[in-house]
């Protein structure tokens, strides 16, 4: 995880000046929340399979622009973080698009190996719930979806903390 500093001043968002701007409109006015940020889902450009689920504030917004690799807002350690910048699995970007209403971004990318999650999978959504069946058994076993890891994340890593927080 790298610290950047400020975002690219050139990057300006408009204004939210009307429905008619936001939803039918050709300038970039994104919504972000009450803490600052637009959720971010990431696919793989290659195989549409989703890989992540994670959140930008507005520097990481415009230094994804900029820089044409995903930067995303940790919400768990209060820091930007250049995605990459210590497995070495960077997301460049493909494709980026925004929603209807401007609230959420999707980010189609590449990534060198083919992995995102730094628990070594190729996409963080690498189980799956059981859904239907008997309502009263709330325990629910996940399943595994993703048979291998494509990377050990104690060698990526090293001695890094863990993101995941309990």
């Amino acid at each position: 995880m790298t610290n950047t500093h400020d975002a690219p001043e050139e990057i300006r968002f408009a204004a939210r000046q009307s429905i008619e701007q936001v939803e039918e409109g050709t300038e970039l006015a994104p919504k972000f929340d009450e803490h600052g940020l637009i959720a971010c889902v990431t696919t793989s450009a290659a195989s549409g399979e989703v890989l992540m689920l994670g959140y930008m504030n507005e520097e990481a917004l415009k230094r994804t622009i900029a820089t044409g690799e995903a930067h995303y807002w940790s919400r768990s350690r209060k820091v930007l973080w250049h995605k990459g910048a210590t497995s070495g699995l960077v997301q460049r970007i493909v494709e980026l698009r925004i929603d209807d209403d401007q609230d959420a971004v999707w980010l189609r990318v590449e990534i060198p190996g083919d992995a995102s999650c730094h628990v070594g999978y190729r996409s963080c959504f690498y189980r799956s719930v059981p859904v239907g069946g008997d309502a009263s058994n709330f325990k629910r076993t996940l399943k595994f979806e993703e048979s291998e890891k494509l990377f050990d994340p104690k060698k990526v890593y090293g001695d890094a903390p863990n993101p995941t927080q309990l």
